[in-house]
């Protein structure tokens, strides 16, 4: 596999090896050691999988103090991914990166603990999947608003269809319960 670096270091884009025929493909999406080799240590407990329609974001999420680092894919379609360091104290509090995971380049992005998550479907549809370091807790979610101007997401779309929490969400300067830099 491929690990490629990005602004923030913590965040990775990894390209899984693709073995491909006439008769279609084959790539190993996860291995403990490879991954272990590449930084990602914690072993994943849950998976999760959504499908969207064109135009729908999700996000900005994370959960504190009960955190999750995410390993996601698109595994039909393309979305735009975005991952937001909101780590309290980090050199890079309130950077992010963004990238475009598809069916077509297969790619993953590991998304650390700390980190906010969201993406947009750029697709007619998209199936998104999600390898997470620890279990989903609706007590621990933080919600932090899709186009934060502090932030600066471009998202390439102006009116997206979001949740009804995902539209009341606060800016990042007006959430106080975020994670401490070095503390997670």
């Amino acid at each position: 596999m491929n690990v490629i670096p990005t602004d923030i270091p913590e965040v990775l884009i990894i390209e899984p090896k693709l073995f491909g025929d006439q008769r279609g493909f084959f790539l190993e999406t996860y291995q403990f050691r490879r991954y272990v080799e590449a930084g990602i240590h914690r072993p994943f407990v849950q998976d999760n999988m959504s499908r969207s329609a064109r135009g729908v974001l999700r996000g900005l999420h994370l959960q504190n103090p009960f955190t999750q680092g995410k390993l996601v894919s698109a595994l039909r379609g393309r979305v735009l991914d975005v991952a937001v360091d909101v780590r309290v104290g980090s050199p890079n509090f309130g950077r992010h990166v963004t990238v475009e995971l598809s069916e077509e380049n297969r790619r993953q992005l590991w998304v650390p603990r700390g980190f906010a998550h969201g993406f947009v479907v750029l697709s007619e549809t998209a199936d998104f999947f999600y390898k997470c370091d620890d279990l989903y807790s609706p007590k621990d979610e933080v919600s932090i608003r899709w186009n934060d101007p502090a932030i600066g997401i471009k998202w390439g779309i102006d009116d997206p269809s979001l949740s009804a929490k995902d539209a009341a969400a606060p800016l990042l300067a007006d959430v106080k319960n975020l994670p401490i830099y070095g503390q997670v």
